[in-house]
């Protein structure tokens, strides 16, 4: 049995993590049986979540735990691409997860109310006169880590350009397909789906947001996936934007 350690349903999403959604959203792909649990990142054999336990191994990390997937199951999350379109979708994945993922995690972690109304909540476990210690300490440490990967080291506008300009370029790619190569979904739509549920969510307020709302094809795509890997999560789908540019 498989067993994905998660953070859980939590800001409007069925689970906090793009990362976790991934994942989740590739095992049901699979067609894999598994049961879930809240994780802590310190059981993590990386440090971070998503990881699996399957028959008392532990593997972390999205694109590790595929890898470990399709290699034990004899299964293919690609089955039908060819090697020009395996290679896109490599490079959608890095555009997404290197780039569009850091931008929408700048715009929940480093806007202060998007902070103070979410993920400041992950230390209210703790007694409260901690609290406000841990909450700097925790916002200190993740400014910090998109100060190394750069995304902190741009002005908000140019985020939002950054991010704006990847909105733009996987509109082109969908275009008026179901998914993104075609009538059947590859494991990069697990990637995509996870990452624009977590920009479109109405739980958090972002320039990024608005302007991922002028891109009908991508709002549609977002709530049609949600629709088919969490038909139980209500998803309010964002009213028609100008369209993106």
């Amino acid at each position: 049995m498989i067993t994905l350690h998660c953070f859980g349903p939590m800001f409007g999403l069925p689970e906090a993590s793009p990362y976790v959604t991934k994942t989740e959203v590739q095992l049901k792909l699979l067609g894999l049986p598994y049961g879930k649990e809240r994780g802590r990142p310190d059981q993590s054999p990386k440090g971070q979540l998503p990881f699996i336990d399957e028959e008392g191994e532990r593997i972390a990390d999205s694109h590790f735990i595929r890898e470990h997937l399709e290699k034990k199951h004899g299964k293919d999350l690609d089955a039908g691409l060819d090697a020009r379109q395996r290679a896109e979708a490599w490079a959608i994945e890095r555009m997404l997860e290197n780039q569009l993922a850091a931008a929408s995690g700048y715009a929940r972690w480093l806007i202060p109310e998007n902070f103070a109304k979410g993920p400041a909540r992950f230390v209210d476990g703790a007694p409260e006169e901690l609290r406000p210690k841990l909450r700097e300490e925790l916002l200190a440490r993740v400014r910090e880590n998109y100060r190394a990967i750069g995304i902190a080291r741009h002005s908000d506008e140019e985020i939002v350009e950054l991010g704006a300009r990847s909105l733009s370029a996987l509109s082109a790619l969908l275009g008026g397909k179901p998914y993104l190569f075609g009538d059947r979904p590859a494991g990069v739509d697990a990637t995509a789906f996870a990452v624009m549920a977590g920009i479109l969510t109405p739980f958090f307020d972002s320039p990024l947001r608005r302007r991922a709302e002028g891109f009908s094809n991508l709002v549609a795509y977002t709530a049609r996936l949600m629709r088919e890997f969490y038909p139980e999560h209500p998803w309010e789908v964002p009213p028609p934007a100008r369209p993106g540019a």
